[in-house]
């Protein structure tokens, strides 16, 4: 057997040196990325390296056409890779066609893996190795501002898939595969609304999230459908307008409220609570920066109480990296799930998803407008989901 070891700018390049060398029933062993020249480790040259040869006693040869995207991955659309079947080679290995075939599907796409590690992760240039039935889908969630680590996992998967698939993959089937990729980053989460076995319900978040008319919203529905006895509290002293507000709702529902300054009219207004189903509290909006006002928090509402549940309240219109420093300076606090408001002004939506996976907490309501107790909807996976592709999950 006569092997040997091309270098070459790009796979058909290479392919054209082989068989001009070794003729067409030369045998790829082996092809992977690699690079070459340089000066202290720059202005290197990417270059793609394949072991060939050619077994002149073999007359027996499996054809299997394979793909690439582009040519730094180590498969040729249109380009048929000639492998050797020679009868002492199957007595052998004592392996059936069916499971040989398998073996190789599964060594492509490990070697699929390797070098996805290798190609950059942002931009256009991320997007120009997804194959075609995923591209429409896959533009939609970088759009969408889904992180880059998720952006590469599923790059990662798609390839997996398309290439296990050998590329009988439609847009369709595409599309519920991404899907699906996206359900089970969040599936684990319990979603949904707050829990009915919890007495106290108390919104926290920055300022300008609208925690009060949100709470307002869990509220009302809360009396008005469950028929719940329901009463409020306010810490939010700061604003005698956020005050005011609460109070209105608080008239409309003909639901009792008390106003506490302290830690000690936090405790006076539990008792007074004492018998009624559940208890909303608003607390006041904090300057996220400064992680000195989020302690304040604790010196009004007492949060060791077991019966309660807190709501860190995002708004969908921040950036995601003020969001993330805003969980990090509430995480101090007991935070049970997250509530994401002003739905109806962004569209953008990748911190739907991005979050919840990187904090593994779940979202409990999402909220759409002004509207009370309209605009707000507990949230579903489903729902998150199907803000960036349309399909039902399996």
């Amino acid at each position: 057997m006569k092997v040997k070891k091309y270098i070459a700018p790009t796979m058909p390049e290479a392919m054209k040196r082989i068989r001009k060398d070794l003729g067409k029933d030369a045998v790829i062993l082996n092809s992977k990325v690699i690079h070459t020249g340089g000066f202290l480790g720059l202005f290197r040259k990417k270059n793609i390296e394949v072991i060939a040869a050619l077994d002149k006693e073999s007359n027996q040869f499996k054809i299997k056409e394979l793909e690439t995207d582009k040519e730094t991955i180590p498969f040729l659309e249109n380009e048929q890779v000639i492998e050797t079947v020679g009868k002492e080679e199957v007595k052998k290995s004592k392996i059936s066609s069916n499971n040989r075939s398998d073996t190789i599907i599964l060594k492509e796409i490990e070697d699929l893996k390797i070098l996805i590690n290798q190609l950059p992760i942002d931009g256009k240039l991320l997007d120009e190795h997804i194959p075609s039935p995923y591209q429409k889908l896959y533009n939609k969630l970088r759009k969408n501002n889904v992180s880059l680590d998720l952006l590469n996992d599923i790059k990662t998967k798609v390839l997996e898939h398309y290439y296990y698939h050998r590329r009988r993959v439609n847009e369709e089937e595409a599309n519920d595969f991404i899907y699906q990729v996206l359900v089970n980053y969040i599936k684990k989460l319990p979603f949904g609304g707050f829990t009915p076995q919890k007495k106290y319900i108390t919104v926290i978040g920055p300022t300008g999230v609208g925690k009060t008319t949100t709470l307002a919203k869990i509220a009302s529905y809360t009396m008005i459908e469950k028929r719940k006895k329901i009463g409020f509290i306010t810490t939010d002293t700061y604003r005698i307008a956020a005050v005011e507000q609460l109070k209105t709702y608080a008239k409309i529902l003909n639901a009792p409220i008390e106003v506490c300054y302290n830690l000690h009219d936090f405790k006076f207004a539990l008792e007074k609570f004492n018998e009624f189903d559940h208890i909303f509290i608003d607390t006041a909006g904090r300057n996220f920066k400064n992680s000195k006002y989020v302690e304040e928090l604790k010196d009004t509402i007492e949060f060791s109480e077991d019966n309660m549940e807190s709501y860190l309240v995002f708004s969908l219109t921040a950036k995601e990296k003020d969001l993330e420093i805003i969980y990090n300076q509430f995480s101090n606090f007991p935070i049970d799930k997250l509530i994401f408001t002003k739905l109806d002004e962004t569209s953008q939506y990748g911190s739907l998803i991005n979050l919840p996976y990187k904090f593994q907490k779940p979202i409990s309501y999402i909220t759409y407008g002004q509207d009370v107790p309209d605009d707000i909807i507990e949230a579903t996976h489903e729902f998150v989901i199907n803000q960036f592709v349309e399909r039902g999950i399996k």
